[in-house]
């Protein structure tokens, strides 16, 4: 199996290089443009999108408690919790499942490394998570029940996606990168972007790599759509590399160390990799500017969200934190004067090693292997509302979109997922577009 991904992985295409479609484009027949004022050819009503990207939790991990209907029925209703499976009540080898509660997702990181995470899918069995001899544990077997409660309310005001997959096995960075070039870049958390803070990123993530070529963020750039990600902990991270230093860890940091998840890492976001954009400040800002430009009614089109590490709910940091932090920011979008021409997405970057009982399908763009569903969740008055759509979507689906709804229905731009995947229609409400 770790020859399988070696051969996988080795084989995948870097960013730099074309890459041919192996398969047509899926999904409908794409309407004509509604909007071209300014040369800006929106296909819908959505004005924005606002992507908060949150850390390490399977589907499983966060919702089989949510989900009610039998595990392995395979649903094709739509309406709520009655159609996505619960999660099993044993694994396949009968193992019982434990509680990620706040205190267990302080305790316990599992291992999420691509090695691991495709020894743990057994070729679609789903059968090593707690039992593979170098990864496996009992914690990685956990459903999470009242302390992920506000993400089950926003599933009813709005749309889950159960058959929404981590793009590639392993860990946070390979996975972010499909936000940026919507395809395989490198293996886990193998390198660290030629950005600010990676001076003061962990030594695992020493090795520093930029990456030319295609990205969303160049697609939008070069229509006029205005792109900007904002990340926790910037402002702080720049001012003290300016002035030769790291930042100190706030106080409100539980881990109180130098370096993540206490402090911004640059590997947390894929744009940093682009010399093209790393810093800019038209598109890098600390998170506190989110808040300025919601006020102001200036958000751009795509933004892009992510926290720091102590409030992303990475393990080994506050689940109801995090659950506190990203929940309480999207009702403050959608309460903003954005808020009534805005798509907000809550997704997360990878499943973290947590058990999941659906196999992940084949992919046929890189030969690169999906990993774990995650979750994913439509707010706003475009979503769809208590629904649960079974698409099977991945990163590239949300980047696909992007392509279709700003760049005048022109998707797969990039040549690589978005040239395959769906995008995240299923979830929108047609009548609302």
């Amino acid at each position: 199996m770790l020859a399988t991904l070696a051969i996988a992985l080795a084989t995948a295409c870097d960013v730099d290089e074309p890459i041919v479609p192996s398969i047509g484009i899926g999904g409908s027949a794409l309407p004509a443009p509604r909007d071209c004022a300014d040369g800006k050819c929106r296909m819908t009503k959505i004005e924005r999108v606002v992507v908060l990207l949150q850390e390490n939790h399977s589907f499983d991990n966060y919702f089989g408690r949510y989900c009610t209907a039998p595990s392995g029925s395979n649903p094709t209703c739509t309406a709520g919790p009655a159609c996505c499976e619960a999660g099993p009540a044993l694994d396949p080898k009968g193992h019982a499942p434990v509680v990620l509660d706040d205190a267990a997702n302080f305790a316990w990181d599992p291992p999420h490394y691509a090695s691991c995470e495709l020894d743990e899918i057994n070729g679609g069995k789903m059968d090593g998570f707690v039992d593979d001899p170098g990864c496996g544990a009992p914690q990685n077997f956990a459903y999470a029940e009242g302390d992920v409660a506000p993400y089950w309310a926003l599933a009813a005001e709005g749309a889950l996606a159960d058959r929404y997959f981590q793009p590639v096995v392993g860990a946070s960075s390979s996975n972010d990168m499909y936000f940026a070039s919507a395809g395989y870049v490198f293996p886990d958390n193998a390198y660290a972007p030629d950005a600010i803070g990676h001076e003061c990123t962990d030594p695992g993530e020493a090795n520093t790599r930029t990456v030319e070529g295609a990205s969303l963020g160049a697609l939008l750039a070069q229509d006029g759509i205005g792109w900007k990600v904002y990340a926790g902990g910037y402002a702080k991270m720049k001012e003290a590399v300016l002035a030769g230093t790291c930042p100190a860890p706030p106080p409100e940091c539980p881990a109180q160390v130098a370096g993540y998840p206490c402090t911004y890492d640059p590997s947390d976001v894929p744009f940093a990799y682009f010399p093209a954009f790393a810093d800019d400040p038209a598109h890098f800002a600390d998170l506190d500017e989110l808040r300025a430009d919601l006020d102001s009614g200036d958000l751009p089109e795509v933004t892009f969200v992510r926290s720091i590490g102590y409030l992303s709910e990475h393990p080994g940091s506050s689940l109801v934190d995090g659950v506190a932090f990203a929940t309480d920011l999207a009702r403050e979008i959608m309460a903003s004067k954005v808020g009534p021409t805005t798509l907000v997405l809550i997704t997360w970057d990878e499943s973290g090693g947590y058990f999941d009982h659906v196999a992940p399908p084949p992919t046929s763009i890189d030969d690169a292997p999906y990993g774990a569903r995650v979750p994913l969740l439509a707010l706003g008055p475009f979503a769809k509302k208590n629904f649960v759509s079974h698409v099977v979507l991945e990163h590239s689906s949300i980047v696909r979109f992007i392509e279709w709804n700003w760049l005048g229905g022109e998707t797969g731009q990039l040549g690589r997922r978005d040239t395959v995947v769906e995008d995240i229609r299923s979830v929108l409400d047609e009548a609302a577009l």
